[in-house]
């Protein structure tokens, strides 16, 4: 590697001010979709020595395989589904990710989802601006003492627990296996996890090994009085199947940050008024995204200067 700046390739959307804070310590080539990127690796995949990407954008083994010089992938969020992490290791190429900088933002949204669809926050917004009073409506249930299972408990998982356990609510979780010092209720499927709880909060890896987890069988344990809320990758979720269920009064809504058919909306639940949408936003904030480029430049110089990375992948 020269003496000059190393090369950096972001292939995601970031501000104007953090692609400058990245220019000061790397030669930035900014590439946020697929037609920029193929133009950028054609053009100077020879000379790229990093990648800044996120876990739902990735980097192939042909777009490393274009970059003779890549030397480290980094995953601005904490997932990191599309990299292809084996050709990376066979290639010598270190691989970092964003964990712990987001956590407690995408807790945050995830709670605020179990509160909006509990209790139809969204929906009772409408009906009051079109002037329906409090009388002739269904109450909206409780969220505090309901029963909260979590499909996943890493760190986020983790926290949402906590922002639960101030609601009184009884916590429950499915993992691949017991986690170590976690005191909740373990349930040793994702059935049993739905048929013991109310609210079902979705905080687990995206990938193959979790692709629909969350079924039609398993939405219609949670039952006609139970809720589900995604935060953690559109396809852990079964949508047509999602879509069915609250179509048909078998599940009584959903929350969801993250669908199958991103960045297009979920076309089958538009017209669904037990559905709050957002737009991937959990893990975004500024407090967040500040904090995972502070991250990425760090294991980033570690990387250079030889010393080992702070979250490897």
């Amino acid at each position: 590697m020269s003496a000059s700046k190393p090369v950096l390739l972001i292939l995601n959307v970031l501000s104007e001010a953090h692609r400058a804070q990245l220019a000061a310590s790397y030669e930035v080539i900014y590439a946020p979709d697929s037609q920029q990127a193929a133009q950028a690796i054609a053009q100077d995949g020879g000379r790229i020595h990093v990648v800044l990407t996120i876990g739902a954008i990735g980097l192939s083994a042909a777009q490393m395989d274009a970059m003779p010089q890549l030397r480290m992938v980094g995953a601005l969020g904490a997932g990191y589904e599309n990299i292809d992490l084996a050709h990376a290791q066979s290639r010598g190429i270190a691989v970092s990710n964003g964990a712990g900088t987001n956590d407690s933002c995408v807790a945050d949204h995830a709670f605020g989802l179990v509160i909006a669809a509990v209790r139809g926050i969204v929906h009772l917004d409408k009906l009051t601006r079109q002037g329906t009073w409090r009388n002739d409506i269904p109450l909206p249930p409780n969220v505090s003492g309901k029963r909260l299972g979590i499909l996943g408990m890493g760190t986020i998982g983790q926290k949402i627990a906590r922002r639960a356990q101030a609601f009184d609510m009884p916590i429950g979780y499915h993992n691949r296996k017991p986690k170590d010092g976690v005191g909740y209720s373990y349930f040793a499927s994702v059935l049993e996890l739905a048929q013991w709880a109310d609210v079902l909060v979705v905080a687990t890896p995206g990938g193959a090994a979790t692709k629909h987890l969350v079924n039609a069988q398993v939405l219609q344990a949670l039952g006609p009085q139970g809720y589900v809320v995604n935060i953690a990758r559109g396809s852990v979720i079964d949508t047509a199947a999602l879509a069915q269920a609250l179509r048909t009064g078998k599940l009584a809504g959903a929350g969801l940050d993250v669908y199958e058919s991103e960045p297009l909306p979920p076309a089958q639940l538009l017209e669904l008024e037990n559905v709050v949408l957002t737009p991937h936003v959990a893990g975004w904030s500024p407090e967040a995204v500040q904090a995972t480029v502070d991250l990425f430049l760090n294991n980033a110089q570690r990387h250079f200067s030889g010393q080992p990375l702070v979250t490897p992948v």
